[in-house]
């Protein structure tokens, strides 16, 4: 028997969950512990940041859809890891023993790093949580009241650039609907080298379609650009040439701001001697294992992905939901081996694949895989990628409430988009 434990109630650790359960069956106790007591489905929260959504809409207690899998739940978030002694210390005070972890907390959000930014000490919103993406709606309400600029974008050091183009294009399908659109001049900031980079290296003409879809929607934006500090109304931005030597500093004035911030790991995750790089994301090898923790895995965004292609101003490599739901698979299939004495070499496939909404159209990206050359690299604009995002909602919410293990990312979405998923794992 192998007491297995999940850290992290999101996207990768309950489906590594419900996969582990699937797979190993109900001798090998699983425990997935997480920083709260909901799941959420953190691709809503732009539309929960306008008003389309209500968080019930896309989040519900995760405990008892766990129990149904014969999956334990501790709704409160590791402290502490003993990596050296295969233990783990909750927030409430308990301690467990395990002999796999994985970890898939997800990012810090370093709002630290950048002064003025993030919805609690600062002055900018967030669509990074949920509760952030509440916080957001009250806001924007707020400023519907009495409308002015409006600056979004992604600082430096960012790497999910994909929710900073959706909510700005979400805010604008919304200001036109309430025939406010001519009284918000919009501004897009961001630590890209060019407008649909993000953080790719740029997917297929993802630059000029991009580009063209903001023209059309009279977004200015500042790309190449580090956002020096926030204050109250005013965002303080420099922007940079092609070999990130400073051109101009401009104070963008605002009455409501969303500037996604850069990631970092979660505090217990990188105070653990030898698991992470510099930032706190998890080290791993191509079989997602910690190379010194034999008995740690890891999935999502806490991993360590060196960036696509070097750029004049720092950007991160996005870690997309196709990708993840491979990292997890790669993971259950190796401790199934282990525990069965076979060889654990499963090997993943990082591909990016992302449905971003524009509320009302959309644009499909695909890279396989996300470092090139690729095999297939293509971007996409239509309407009918702002209706598939909806239904996915629905059927990964689906998915998570019935417990079930089946590659989502895989059956619907390159199905939809007519793509094979170019299988090279090596099982």
């Amino acid at each position: 028997m192998a007491k297995i434990i999940v850290l992290g109630a999101g996207l990768a650790g309950m489906s590594a969950a419900y996969e582990l359960r699937e797979r190993l069956g109900k001798a090998h106790p699983v425990t997935v512990v997480g920083d709260g007591d909901r799941f959420s489905f953190t691709p809503s929260n732009p539309w929960l940041a306008v008003g389309w959504r209500e968080a019930d809409d896309f989040t519900f207690p995760a405990g008892g859809y766990l129990a149904k899998k014969d999956i334990a739940f501790v709704p409160h978030r590791a402290t502490r890891i003993d990596a050296e002694n295969s233990k783990i210390e909750t927030a409430d005070g308990r301690v467990f023993d395990y002999d796999y972890l994985l970890i898939c907390t997800g990012p810090r959000l370093a709002f630290e790093e950048v002064p003025g930014t993030g919805p609690v000490a600062g002055h900018t919103q967030s669509v990074c949580t949920t509760p952030h993406a509440q916080h957001a709606w009250a806001a924007y309400q707020e400023f519907l009241k009495d409308p002015g600029p409006i600056v979004i974008g992604a600082v430096q050091g960012a790497s999910c650039f994909g929710p900073a183009y959706e909510f700005a294009m979400i805010v604008d399908a919304d200001l036109r609907k309430r025939k406010l659109r001519d009284k918000v001049p919009m501004t897009y900031v961001t630590s890209e080298p060019y407008i649909g980079h993000m953080g790719l290296g740029g997917v297929g003409d993802s630059k000029g379609l991009m580009e063209s879809e903001m023209r059309q929607r009279h977004i200015q934006w500042i790309a190449n650009a580090k956002v020096k500090e926030v204050r109250a109304g005013e965002a303080v931005v420099i922007e940079h040439d092609s070999l990130g030597r400073p051109l101009r500093e401009q104070a963008l004035p605002f009455k409501f701001s969303m500037l996604l911030p850069a990631f970092k790991g979660v505090e217990a995750v990188a105070a653990v001697e030898g698991l992470c790089n510099p930032r706190g994301f998890v080290l791993i090898d191509k079989h997602q294992r910690s190379p010194r923790y034999q008995r740690i895995f890891a999935a999502g965004v806490c991993v360590a992905i060196p960036p696509v292609e070097v750029t004049p101003i720092a950007t991160g490599a996005p870690k997309t939901g196709f990708m993840i739901e491979s990292m997890v698979t790669t993971i259950v299939r190796n401790i199934e081996a282990e525990l069965q004495g076979r060889s654990a070499d499963f090997e993943g496939t990082w591909n990016a694949v992302c449905l971003a909404d524009m509320g009302d159209t959309g644009a499909a990206f695909v890279a396989l895989p996300q470092i090139p050359p690729r095999n297939v690299t293509w971007t996409k604009i239509g309407k009918w990628v702002h209706v598939a995002k909806v239904s996915f909602e629905k059927y990964f919410l689906y998915k998570m409430r019935h417990g079930t293990s089946e590659p989502i990312y895989e059956k619907y979405i390159m199905g939809l988009l007519g793509i094979d998923r170019l299988k090279n794992d090596k099982q």
